[in-house]
């Protein structure tokens, strides 16, 4: 979830916090909770920094170590220790029960995105979206609004947030259901189909859509059960026998890319001495343009001269990217 949502998210779980008697009758206790559920819920997208360093560091990592196993039952303590030692007069165990709550909680939700968390290391490295609430719900946030405007206008913030969080099992339930249908539709419009790909939008009834058969790769929108088609490509294999090709899979940039994407398709362009190979995600088309790409330039003498991979919305800016990219 976006950070305006895991705030919204902790400040809530700080208000379900007081049907807990040790928290409620006592005020530092109560303080120190409130602050461990609010930075808990934020904690695990420490790793936010890595973009500092390059895009192809990020994404290979980002919701990973910090979303782990591991950094679930970590966090808690380091934050415990912390904000203990500012209130050296709150109850420590229950302070680290509501913290742990709250990291785990922004684990859990992050899950149900399309982007997903590594939520199962070092059990397994692979990565878990559900891909049913988009990165921003505005359904969900404005929920959460609603909830703690009533809890600051007096309301019993125990029940206020139950409530809360019974409407949003609910709202969750929902959206699987449609996603489920969804799928369906997909299915009815291109037989065959042996991936899909149903990824949320800010929008509840509007979802995009990238599929494969054994030929071609689809993409488009779903407008309720209504599915739309707008590119369709063939699909090639993977040029394992290409030196070019696999020269340009061992560049950090590429290799990242490759790490993160489900579904891609590829291409290998030359320039006068220059070869170009192109990794174009299929799942985030917008305004006819593929915005999240791979691309690596290759001299003569197959030597990667420069590359890159991240979000671009022009070629253009691609192009600078390239041209002044030290990634």
């Amino acid at each position: 979830m976006d950070t305006g949502t895991h705030i919204v998210m902790g400040i809530a779980l700080g208000g379900l916090a007081m049907a807990d008697p040790v928290v409620a009758s006592h005020p530092a206790t109560a303080t120190a909770v409130i602050a461990g559920t609010i930075i808990g819920s934020q904690i695990p997208d420490i790793d936010t920094v890595l973009k500092l360093r390059s895009n192809a560091i990020y994404i290979r990592h980002h919701r990973g170590a910090t979303h782990s196993i591991p950094a679930v039952l970590l966090w808690p303590i380091l934050l415990t220790a912390a904000i203990g030692f500012a209130f050296p007069s709150a109850d420590l165990l229950h302070l680290w029960m509501w913290t742990f709550l709250a990291v785990f909680l922004h684990v859990f939700v992050d899950i149900f995105n399309s982007y997903g968390t590594q939520a199962l290391r070092p059990i397994s490295n692979r990565w878990v979206a559900l891909g049913v609430i988009n990165t921003f719900d505005p359904i969900i946030f404005g929920l959460h609004l609603v909830a703690l405007m009533f809890w600051a206008f007096g309301s019993n913030p125990v029940w206020t947030m139950t409530i809360l969080y019974l409407v949003l099992v609910f709202y969750y339930v929902v959206r699987f259901a449609v996603q489920g249908a969804v799928k369906h539709a997909v299915r009815n419009t291109i037989p065959g189909t042996t991936n899909i790909i149903v990824a949320p939008t800010i929008r509840f009834f509007e979802w995009r859509v990238a599929a494969d058969t054994d030929r071609h790769h689809y993409v488009g929108r779903a407008y309720g059960r209504s599915i739309n088609i707008y590119d369709k490509f063939e699909k090639l294999a993977l040029p394992e026998s290409n030196h070019l090709f696999q020269t340009a899979l061992k560049d950090k940039n590429l290799s990242a890319f490759v790490s993160f994407s489900p579904l891609y398709r590829w291409e290998i362009n030359e320039y006068g001495k220059i070869y170009e190979v192109r990794l174009i995600d299929l799942r985030y088309r917008s305004n006819d343009y593929y915005p999240f790409v791979a691309v690596a330039h290759l001299d003569e003498n197959y030597k990667v001269v420069n590359s890159y991979t991240g979000w671009i919305f022009s070629e253009d800016k691609l192009r600078k990217k390239l041209d002044f990219s030290h990634n």
